[in-house]
């Protein structure tokens, strides 16, 4: 039995890429991250040979500054939802500590709750818990990302759109600034620009990238976000990639493809669409 496993090891192994990656992310983030990294991301990467542990440490809404308390005390506040081999597991109740320590991360991605994304004001823990962070991880080699998350819709009418006067392109603006001022001073290079492929995949689809105003749908939205994570994580362009759900034509996927591409494009070459 054991020669068998052997054998059908060895056998799988032959057929991956040479390059192939193996890498293991996580998002410590909230549904904007679900929207991101939780369905899409999987089989987007294995569909050009590489293969992702994803882990999302979800609260809704969570900020940094509550981040920051649930892991300085422990706090057992977070619904833990893991992709292995494609399949999602979900425990409830686990502390931030306990899942930055289940596995050797290569990537932990930070973020800020939405509607504080472009507010410089509300990142005064982010080096603090940056640095906490870091205590607890397995990997010393672990690098830190930031993803932007985007701008809400147009038509979106909640309380939490007014620090943007209820202006799409001026929380976009706002949320580029925000990164550009802080994320230096904490040490943060790379950044998941999400936030550039949604608005890019807007101008040649519509506004019709969220389902309720500010998540992202449930089809493009997170298809776009999902190929714009794709490319950073491996390294690998994205244009072309032969994966797409069943609910995303090929046309769709293409166009989804290309603004994921491009948002990676400008954002590591310091471009930022500015209005």
């Amino acid at each position: 039995m054991m020669r068998l496993v052997a054998f059908v090891f060895l056998y799988l192994f032959a057929f991956l890429p040479s390059n192939a990656k193996v890498i293991k992310v996580l998002a410590i983030g909230n549904s904007f991250s679900q929207d991101a990294v939780e369905q899409y991301l999987y089989e987007l990467a294995a569909a050009q040979g590489d293969s992702l542990v994803i882990g999302n440490a979800y609260i809704g809404g969570c900020s940094i500054d509550t981040h920051y308390d649930n892991l300085l005390n422990d706090n057992p506040n977070y619904v833990y939802r893991k992709v292995v081999g494609g399949v999602k597991a979900v425990k409830n109740k686990v502390s931030l500590r306990a899942i930055i320590r289940d596995e050797q991360w290569d990537v932990i991605s930070l973020q800020q709750a939405s509607q504080l994304s472009g507010v410089a004001s509300s990142y005064g823990n982010l080096p603090q818990l940056k640095r906490l962070v870091q205590s607890y991880t397995t990997n010393l080699h672990v690098q830190f990302v930031w993803h932007m998350t985007w701008a809400y819709a147009e038509d979106f009418s909640s309380d939490r759109y007014a620090p943007y006067d209820y202006d799409q392109r001026k929380m976009y603006s706002m949320i580029v600034s925000t990164m550009l001022n802080v994320l230096p001073t904490v040490g943060i290079t790379r950044i998941i620009p999400s936030g550039i492929a949604i608005q890019l995949a807007r101008y040649r689809l519509g506004d019709v990238l969220n389902r309720d105003g500010f998540h992202l749908s449930y089809t493009l939205g997170r298809y776009t976000a999902a190929c714009t994570w794709c490319e950073c994580l491996t390294g690998r362009i994205i244009d072309g990639n032969r994966y797409w759900p069943a609910t995303v034509t090929e046309e769709e996927a293409v166009i989804c493809q290309e603004a994921a591409h491009e948002a990676v494009f400008m954002q590591q070459s310091g471009r930022y669409m500015v209005f």
